[in-house]
């Protein structure tokens, strides 16, 4: 059946009798696919039937779908035409992970950090409104997602518009992480919502007949929703709360979405769906099921023949558990990613001094900055590109009062098939502009926990940016020593060329250099910089290279350059980095290679610079 579905259009012809058997190929359509090239399974098997309804109901792509995050689209993409490439899912010049404006005009609205749908769903309803246009805009959003602050700005906003918006809460009971707070546990008493609806109904019918009777178990009923089912809280911010209904139940959702589509105002539906829906393996297990690798459905994921290297995130764990022990002061935070930062063992063993604060990235930093400020030792484990949420109150809040918080940045540089939205691309231009900030780039294993202790031990805001997976293999050690601060170190002397290298390219710097007969430093720090060691080298060599992995404008060679300025040195220097694009998801080693940021880029670019001296 679904091969003859090639976009909603098709969908819609269909009886509603043959949806199950649709929503079933799609769920193994998914599977198919994932199990061969990784990506997100847990969170698509989950959407499947609340896909199919959406498309079937609405008038798609006129009716604009807002997926928050975008991890859960996979069965939207197969059903709006793009079912043939999904062999080509997160590979280079494939189908993105995520929603893309510019792959399909199904996706409405480009998505992949968490909480934005409803706001811009609100924009989308409000614009047609405006124009005169009548169309629905759905924001598809998670009871994870719901934790950010940003989707209770818009619903506030939401709230007193009159447009052709509905929120659906579809509330699995599980963001990557599982979920965490107040709202958490509040969302969690509709398992009795069940019951409710039944009382509510019976009541209505059997006290119609006694008006005084009525208003008063009216009255008893609005106060009993504030304690069974979460209506009264989204009723108060302006919406009709309907639900909540099975998410894979197609004749309990195609039947509500049908009424809602005539309803006026803001609309909000709970769905309860399951992580996993329609495979044993990933509903019994959706954390490690929500981004796995290639596999073998029918076996489900094996450990590695061979134990891989310790990955950056895991020398990160290590070392939080170590210090922990070491110093009663420390603790750990994380916006929603325990497994992601590696900090399972760290919630293991020190349970009271762990705090996942949700998907609430600008809670997170405040937060620490209160810590912070009673003497603790927070250390936020965050990907780079979510730091960039936290932005304002990293200035304001941790910054500006000098506070010691150690960032701890995992995912710096490329992070491959989740692409532009997750790269760390631009943390060190982001962050040495700061006053009072640090940022260590360590360039392997022992470099990372030297650097997290030697920025763990300042009285300041440090960061300490490292990539996804593993470095070359370099033994991490268990000691807690430090580094000096700001201090770089000469790897490799040779002449006429310097290379300047910041993080992990220190690597494919050194192999450059041996055949170049290249001077290189290890510069350990974006900031401060060893000004005296760049002094130094500008001195004894004619030509300079930088290279990092994050953007060339405003990053760390462009730091080399304004200190060599300051202290009026004229010196030719090559800048290396990231260039001024969004970079596409794809095999990290191809990306770097076509970024010219491998050992053959580097020597490439300066044969170009250069051309006499290779």
């Amino acid at each position: 059946m679904l091969e003859s579905i090639h976009s909603p259009a098709d969908l819609r012809k269909l009886q509603r009798g043959d949806l199950p058997r649709l929503a079933a190929d799609v769920r193994q359509c998914v599977l198919d696919n994932v199990s061969q090239t990784g990506g997100h399974l847990s969170s698509n098997l989950g959407t499947v039937e609340l896909t199919v309804a959406l498309h079937y109901v609405f008038n798609t792509p006129e009716d604009r779908i807002v997926w928050d995050v975008g991890h859960q689209t996979y069965p939207h993409k197969i059903l709006t035409g793009r079912r043939e490439r999904m062999p080509t899912l997160r590979q280079l010049g494939g189908l993105s992970g995520f929603p893309r404006r510019d792959e399909s005009e199904y996706d409405t609205f480009g998505t992949a950090h968490s909480s934005t749908s409803i706001s811009a769903a609100l924009g989308m309803a409000i614009a047609a409104r405006q124009k005169g246009e009548s169309r629905h805009a759905i924001a598809v959003i998670g009871d994870g997602a719901m934790t950010a602050g940003m989707a209770f700005e818009a619903m506030n906003n939401a709230g007193i518009e009159d447009c052709k918006l509905l929120v659906i809460l579809n509330d699995n009971d599980m963001s990557i992480s599982p979920p965490v707070g107040a709202l958490n546990r509040y969302l969690a008493q509709l398992m009795s919502g069940s019951f409710y609806s039944t009382a509510k109904n019976m009541g209505k019918n059997v006290l119609k007949g006694a008006p005084p009777l009525f208003e008063l178990a009216k009255r008893f009923e609005q106060h009993a929703k504030g304690m069974v089912v979460p209506a009264t809280m989204f009723e108060q911010f302006g919406f009709n709360y309907i639900g909540p209904i099975d998410g894979h139940d197609l004749d309990s959702l195609i039947p509500t979405l049908e009424n809602i589509k005539h309803l006026k105002g803001p609309q909000f539906l709970h769905v309860i769906t399951k992580k996993g829906q329609g495979y044993k393996l990933a509903e019994d297990d959706p954390v490690n099921y929500h981004g796995p690798g290639k596999f073998d459905p029918k076996v489900g994921l094996v450990p590695a023949a061979t134990p891989p290297k310790p990955s950056f995130m895991h020398i990160f764990g290590q070392w939080l558990c170590d210090m922990a022990a070491k110093d009663t002061r420390l603790v750990g935070i994380t916006p929603a990613m325990r497994e992601g930062s590696g900090m399972v063992e760290f919630h293991k063993r020190f349970p009271d001094r762990y705090y996942d604060v949700g998907i609430a990235e600008q809670h997170a930093v405040t937060f620490a900055a209160g810590l912070a400020c009673e003497g603790l030792k927070p250390v936020v484990a965050i990907y780079s590109t979510f730091l960039q949420r936290g932005y304002d109150q990293l200035i304001h809040d941790v910054a500006l009062q000098n506070l010691p918080v150690v960032f701890a940045l995992d995912r710096a540089g490329l992070v491959g098939a989740d692409g532009a939205t997750h790269a760390g691309a631009y943390d060190i231009a982001y962050l040495r502009c700061i006053p009072n900030m640090s940022v260590a780039c360590p360039s392997d294993e022992r470099e990372c926990r030297l650097l997290l202790s030697t920025a763990y031990a300042q009285n300041h805001p440090v960061a300490v940016r490292y990539p996804r997976g593993a470095g070359v293999g370099v033994d991490a050690g268990q000691d807690l020593d430090t580094l000096e601060l700001g201090k770089a170190e000469i790897r490799r002397e040779g002449e006429g060329l310097c290379i300047l290298a910041f993080g992990t390219l220190l690597y494919p710097a050194l192999q450059v250099a041996k055949k170049l007969n290249a001077t290189v430093v290890n510069m350990r720090w974006a900031k401060p910089l060893d000004l005296d060691m760049i002094l130094r080298m500008a001195a004894g060599h004619d030509r300079m290279v930088t290279v990092e992995d994050a953007c060339v404008m405003g990053g760390a060679g462009s730091a080399v350059c304004e200190a060599l300025q300051k202290a009026d040195v004229l010196k030719s220097v090559l800048n290396l980095g990231l260039s001024d694009e969004f970079i596409e998801h794809g095999d990290p080693a191809k990306l770097m290679a076509l970024q010219g940021l491998d050992a053959a880029g580097i020597e490439a670019a300066i044969a170009k610079k250069w051309p006499l001296s290779v």
